[in-house]
């Protein structure tokens, strides 16, 4: 199908945005990288009168440490943040996930920001934000707010920003030396969109497990966290056993719908072996650490 006809505008400055958003309101969209916007409006399910093209603001590039946080601009691309050496070292959990969102020629141009305002339940990047405790920063024409991923996400496609608003950028904390990260994610084929993730984050300190984070991909209307599960390893030393009491809660706690190739019980089975995926590597690691200390 073609696009409808809208009328087009590039800003170089955040400013120029912010009065165009309120002067135009809901008939105007942005665009970041375009890979979901150009794909809605050529199947006409946006039809905006004014688009409203934020490549050239440089406010909203770059990836920084600011005040023990990690920031990345809304408009850093998937493959910068891939590719970020302060990634790397302060948010591991991002490099991780990074190979498995799309393509490269889509890594090159979907944005951080883009991924993180549009709220799919299937991306990778909304379920580590709520993995590393992350904060959406947004800005209107007269405030600035920063909106925990945990509020963030309201529901499929949904989240908190207003009409008036656009993401300034993403901040992390800066993960210390001892934070364990783990990503998984399975998809029908290399580049798809995951039928079942799993962002996760905990931090072990003397034997035991400490602010246990388990974020879903593809469990629900947006990215979620299983609560009771976390609470079963908080404070644990990690075992076999404790493995297994883990998953049997996740089995009772977790919801995911069925979609049009996989039953709810087949998605639910997946996010259990994940879930073992991860824990025995963290508790292969911590074994491996055990004897290098005692050798």
């Amino acid at each position: 199908m073609k696009s409808p006809s809208f009328s087009y505008v590039r800003p170089t400055q955040l400013s120029e945005v912010m009065s165009l958003l309120q002067n135009h309101g809901d008939n105007a969209r942005l665009l970041a990288g375009g890979q979901t916007l150009l794909t809605t409006l050529n199947m006409r399910l946006s039809e905006p009168g004014l688009l409203i093209d934020l490549q050239s603001l440089q406010e909203l590039k770059g990836i920084t440490t600011v005040h023990n946080m990690l920031r990345i601009g809304a408009m850093a691309t998937h493959a910068e943040v891939a590719q970020s050496a302060l990634v790397s070292q302060h948010a591991p959990l991002l490099s991780d996930a990074a190979p498995y969102i799309a393509h490269q020629a889509i890594r090159n141009l979907g944005t951080f920001g883009g991924s993180i305002a549009y709220g799919d339940p299937a991306a990778e990047w909304p379920a580590c934000l709520l993995a590393l405790d992350g904060v959406v920063v947004v800005a209107s024409s007269n405030s600035t707010r920063r909106i925990a991923a945990a509020d963030f996400f309201t529901g499929l496609y949904s989240t908190a920003l207003e009409q008036d608003e656009l993401i300034v950028a993403c901040e992390i904390p800066i993960a210390s030396a001892q934070l364990w990260t783990s990503f998984h994610e399975l998809s029908r084929r290399h580049g798809d969109y995951a039928v079942m993730g799993l962002a996760a984050a905990a931090l072990p300190q003397q034997h035991e497990l400490q602010q246990v984070r388990l974020a879903w991909i593809g469990a629900g209307d947006n990215p979620l966290r299983t609560f009771a599960t976390e609470q079963v390893l908080e404070g644990q030393s990690l075992s076999e056993p404790l493995i297994a009491q883990a998953v049997a809660c996740l089995k009772t706690e977790l919801n995911p719908r069925a979609d049009m190739t996989h039953s709810a019980a087949a998605k639910l089975h997946m996010a259990s072996v994940l879930l073992q995926r991860a824990l025995k590597g963290l508790l292969a690691g911590a074994s491996i650490s055990h004897i290098a200390r005692n050798s």
